[in-house]
């Protein structure tokens, strides 16, 4: 059987990780500053990492939410000391995609609305309703485009309001900071003229953090920065660093009805195990401040290339934007120098995503590579 043709494939084939690094079949090393779209948070085989996965699958890899799993209340609780948000509850699902559709389920029962305003440029997922939130029409279907969504410009909140004030919309959804849609981020005046807005017209505010959570952008999640509560986050990929796994973090205002939401492997007892070593990682070795001080450092030795006109986003969720089309480049730092690195809507931007143990001589291999590539 052939696989679904859907992927345009680098032709390398990656069989080993160790921390920054990735090996192919030929045993070549590559210097992995994508993290796999943002997923890998802690390293390659980190070593607390793959002793509790292989500890927990030696002694219960999986039942069902239909018996009680004090692993994801071990998990929820380690994720409100690090996050230091309270008050919210947990929902655990398998990806990204899945916990935006929960988020904006949630929000429609909450509200007895349906209709979702959504951001230029922005990425939810691929699956039904969120792809209808997603700004790319190429990859809806006719049957996805039967929600109903508006989208509008980041920083209009006179156009929000117009929306909003129609009285029908159940959610607010936006990414702190865009993945895909190029590391764009608004104001803290417009957050905060979002959620005010949102509390006025009685709207849930819901924060996609797949992307920019869990300590990429030196604080645990990107909205903390701008002042605001979200009624709603999402969070997924860096969450267990490989392992499938996503939430909802719901405030406790949003009453919780039995049979309103399920799934059959969402939080299971592997995925906490693999959660709950992600986040022992992240506090024990400091990886916030981590995050925050590299970005510093990428700043500094950006300075010394003058193709590189901008730089965008936080911590380690970082965009080079060049003053020409990147694709080419992407592929010489990939084959020429071995190291990974990531595209997005706008063509002139580099995306880093590296793990966020990552260490300053890490982003001197690229911006050595880059210099040669350059010139």
């Amino acid at each position: 059987m052939e696989l679904f043709d859907v992927y345009p494939l680098y032709d390398i084939t990656p069989v080993k990780g160790k921390g920054a690094f990735v090996y192919d079949k030929e045993g070549n090393k590559y210097l992995d500053l994508y993290g796999g779209h943002a997923v890998i948070s802690i390293g390659h085989s980190h070593p607390a990492y793959v002793n509790s996965i292989s500890k927990q699958v030696s002694e219960l890899g999986f039942y069902s939410n239909s018996v009680k799993n004090p692993l994801q209340n071990k998990l929820a609780d380690k994720l409100e000391k690090l996050s230091g948000i309270e008050d919210y509850s947990l929902f655990l699902c398998n990806s990204g995609a899945e916990a935006n559709e929960n988020a904006l389920k949630v929000a429609s029962f909450h509200t007895g609305k349906d209709r979702v305003i959504y951001f230029k440029n922005a990425f939810h997922g691929r699956t039904s309703g969120v792809v209808s939130v997603t700004d790319n029409e190429k990859i809806k279907a006719p049957f996805n485009q039967n929600h109903r969504a508006t989208k509008i410009a980041f920083e209009d909140s006179e156009a929000l309001e117009n929306e909003l004030k129609k009285g029908d919309v159940a959610a607010v959804i936006f990414e702190v900071i865009q993945g895909v849609g190029g590391l764009d981020e608004a104001s803290s005046e417009f957050y905060q003229k979002t959620a005010e807005l949102c509390e006025k017209y009685n709207s849930v505010l819901i924060a996609d953090e797949v992307q920019s959570g869990y300590g990429r952008t030196g604080d645990f999640f990107a909205f903390q920065k701008h002042e605001i509560r979200p009624d709603i986050i999402s969070v997924a990929k860096g969450m267990g660093n490989g392992f499938p796994i996503g939430g909802v973090l719901i405030d406790k205002a949003i009453e919780a009805k039995r049979g309103m939401l399920g799934t059959t492997f969402g939080g299971n007892h592997l995925a906490c195990a693999a959660g709950i070593a992600v986040l022992e990682v992240i506090e024990k070795e400091n990886l916030l401040k981590n995050a925050a001080e590299l970005f510093e450092y990428v700043k500094q030795k950006a300075s010394d290339i003058p193709q590189i006109k901008k730089i965008k986003g936080r911590g380690l969720m970082i965009g080079l934007e060049f003053d020409f089309e990147i694709a080419q480049l992407r592929k010489e730092l990939l084959y020429k120098h071995q190291i990974f690195t990531g595209a997005s809507a706008n063509k002139k931007l580099l995306r880093i995503l590296p793990p966020l143990n990552i260490k300053k001589e890490h982003f001197d291999e690229l911006f050595k590579a880059l210099k040669i590539v350059l010139n």
